[in-house]
């Protein structure tokens, strides 16, 4: 099983979220909380209440996972590619796998992903939607969790919740990330083919407008399932509110309308461009200096 794959999507992850995870706070505060007005509304509140450091809180322990989470990605989808069509990474510019085989892969590399950042995505969500100021305890009697970091906030899970209470809304992620890394991989190959003379290499160019319009697609078609992964993942801060992935939707259209699920389109598809041209521009970089 080749290892360079893993290796790029190692890296490239890390830049990637570094480059998005403001803009991914604020995302997650509006599909959780209530007391915002818009996004503008919930940058003012975010940074006067808690400065600066408020929009990257729960950065750190994503920022050394999401390293092997982006592994896993790119490294499960190179090689289903490789048992699929027989060709390696750097053949396949001159035979271009077929889109089903790109389908395939994605969906699979999406499945091994959910699986992998589950507990991950569940320690930031559960870390940015505190809104005390960095770094302190929450008041006596606030609403709100109080976890004094990433370990802190797993092991606090783990003793009220149970080794399950990790893995809250795994099957939402799951929903979200199995057909939406299908899209992103079959939109980035096709444009990449589309902007590039055939048996070439695509310049860096067009690395980054394949990337970003993947990361953008993907995000369009992730955005109603996340919002419900990431009730899902609040659930147990307040004690168990929903039963289960259809519930979540039941009672969330109930309460807010159809709606609810364009919650954080706007923060996705503005974060999905820049990180993902990125995330791609440094992954293809980065493999062809080590391959």
């Amino acid at each position: 099983m080749p290892v360079e794959e893993f290796v790029a999507g190692w890296i490239s992850g890390a830049v990637g979220l570094a480059l998005g995870y403001p803009v991914d706070t604020v995302k997650v505060r509006l599909q959780t909380q209530s007391g915002y007005r818009g996004i503008l509304d919930c940058m003012i509140k975010t940074y006067r209440n808690e400065t600066v450091l408020g929009f990257f809180k729960g950065m750190s322990f994503p920022l050394l996972s999401v390293a092997l989470v982006n592994s896993v990605l790119f490294g499960a989808y190179s090689n289903t590619l490789l048992y699929l069509s027989a060709t390696h990474h750097h053949d396949r510019r001159a035979k271009p796998p077929s889109y089903v085989h790109v389908l395939t892969a994605g969906s699979f590399s999406g499945l091994m992903q959910a699986v992998v950042l589950a507990p991950i995505d569940l320690i930031k969500v559960r870390l940015q939607n505190q809104l005390h100021s960095y770094g302190l305890r929450s008041p006596a009697g606030a609403s709100g969790t109080q976890y004094r970091g990433p370990v802190h906030c797993a092991a606090s899970i783990f003793r009220k919740e149970g080794v399950m209470g990790l893995f809250r809304g795994t099957w939402a992620l799951v929903l979200r990330d199995t057909p939406t890394m299908a899209i992103y991989f079959l939109t980035y190959t096709s444009l990449c083919q589309a902007m590039t003379v055939q048996g070439q290499e695509p310049g860096p160019m067009t690395v980054l407008v394949a990337g970003g319009c993947a990361g953008t697609a993907s995000w369009i078609l992730a955005t109603p399932m996340d919002v419900i992964k990431a009730r899902l993942q609040m659930d147990g801060v307040k004690g168990v509110s929903y039963h289960g992935v259809l519930d979540c939707i039941r009672i969330s259209v109930r309460n807010e309308g159809p709606q609810v699920f364009l919650k954080g389109l706007a923060l996705n598809c503005i974060r999905a461009f820049p990180v993902n041209a990125v995330t791609f521009l440094s992954y293809e970089t980065i493999l062809k200096l080590i391959c």
